[in-house]
């Protein structure tokens, strides 16, 4: 287990709202301490090496980004190579920015991807 503080690539995300989101690339054996809460993406690189979300999402690093997520075996079975991460200063704000860029990448919704689409 680690501190997201560890880096090593980085990779810029860009909302709907064209705000830029950097976060920091781990392999999916990264492990995060609890209590760092966050905004996080698990991807692969597509045919065109270009990183593709499988899944967005927001809360407690140690405990989302794990083998024990709700969404881990959809997240494997879409070939999740790596977890995007970076702190985010609170609740509110993770939830903005995860809404804002399930609005620019739709393919993280399901059938493509693993996130839910509340309301259908």
């Amino acid at each position: 287990m680690d501190t997201i503080e560890n880096k090593t690539q980085t990779c810029t995300w860009t909302g709907a709202s064209g705000k830029n989101y950097t976060y920091y690339v781990h392999d999916l054996t990264f492990g995060f301490n609890k209590n760092q809460y966050g905004n996080y993406i698990y991807s692969k690189i597509n045919s065109d090496n270009r990183w593709v979300p499988i899944y967005i999402g927001e809360g407690d690093l140690g405990e989302r980004v794990s083998d024990d997520h709700h969404k881990a075996k959809c997240i494997k079975s879409k070939g999740a190579t790596h977890v995007h991460a970076h702190k985010t200063s609170g609740k509110m704000a993770g939830e903005a920015e995860e809404t804002d860029l399930l609005v620019r990448y739709t393919n993280a919704y399901e059938p493509t991807g693993c996130n839910e689409k509340i309301g259908g």
